[in-house]
Order: structure tokens, then C-alpha cells, then sequence
């Protein structure tokens, strides 16, 4: 049974509300082939893709912080790098193959490896001098304050009756 491998992402994540017509086919083209051949489209289509490794991440927003976190299990914390430039984070680095030298043959092989940038557009009003990140236990948390002014912007107004 083959294994449904995520796309790798090419354009960064557009987290400041642009989606859109053509995003929305091309999630419905995803679904689709996922359905019909039980995996991602680009791994029948670009067959070499198989085994490329893209970490999973999630972002979440809090009253003060944006913060993602990416799934890196098995990684060296020096293998991992992550730089902001432009509104865009980017998390990058290499999954290397472990304990490579005393293997034969392969006789079954499901874990990807190889080096990945992930890049997630930011929204504005980010303090990037304050952006702090940690590697625990396989996942890498960055947390991306946000500036005053983008906290006061976003404030609940209470609604009244007449």
C-alpha cells in the first residue's frame, strides 16, 4: 500500500486572507485525486517526488502571538534554520539518513528524507526582533509576537441594542 505524500509547497502560505477562486479548484483537485488514487497527484504525476520530505505544520493565532509548529521528528536542532525576510518565514534544513553505513539492502522503506523550506506569509504588524524559537521533542515552536499596534487594531467592540 503506498503511502499518501503531502505536495511541497512553492509559493508561502497565504495566511493574510488572499485565497481566492483558483486556491479553492486546486484544494477541490487535491481532494479529488486523493479520493481516486488514494495519495497526492504530484507523486503519480512527478513520480521522483516520492519520499521527499516536507515537515506538517500548524499556525495558530493568540491575542498577542502568531506561532507555528513543525513536526521534525528524528532531527538535529543544527540541521534546522529558520529566518524571517520580506513578511515571509522561512523553516528550512536537511532530514538526513540515519545509520546508512552498515545497511545492505532496503527491504521496506516508508521514512522521506532530504532538504525542505517550508515559507509562510506573514501578516503585518510582526516584531521580528523579538520572534523566539525552540526544538523540543521533534517539534519546532516559533512564536512571532505581534506589535502593539497590531493588537490594539483587532479589539472586540461590544454590540448594543437600540
Amino acid at each position: 500500500m503506498e503511502l499518501a505524500l503531502r505536495r511541497i509547497e512553492e509559493r508561502p502560505m497565504d495566511l493574510c486572507g488572499g485565497g481566492g477562486l483558483v486556491s479553492g479548484i486546486e484544494e477541490t483537485m487535491d481532494c479529488l485525486c486523493d479520493e481516486v488514487f488514494g495519495g497526492s497527484c504530484v507523486t503519480y504525476v512527478v513520480p521522483e517526488t516520492r519520499g521527499a520530505y516536507s515537515p506538517r505544520i500548524d499556525v495558530n493565532e493568540t491575542a498577542d502571538t502568531i506561532n507555528v509548529y513543525a513536526e521534525m521528528p528524528g532531527m538535529d536542532q543544527n540541521d534546522i534554520d529558520v529566518s524571517i525576510h520580506d513578511g515571509v518565514l522561512t523553516i528550512s534544513g536537511e532530514k538526513k539518513v540515519q545509520n546508512r553505513e552498515n545497511v545492505v539492502n532496503y527491504l521496506h522503506l516508508e521514512r522521506s528524507y532530504g532538504c525542505f523550506a517550508r515559507n509562510i506569509s506573514l501578516p503585518q504588524g510582526v516584531e521580528a526582533g523579538r520572534i523566539e524559537v525552540t526544538y523540543r521533542n521533534g517539534v519546532l515552536s516559533v512564536s512571532l509576537p505581534k506589535t502593539q499596534e497590531s493588537m490594539e487594531e483587532s479589539r472586540r467592540i461590544p454590540v448594543t441594542t437600540a
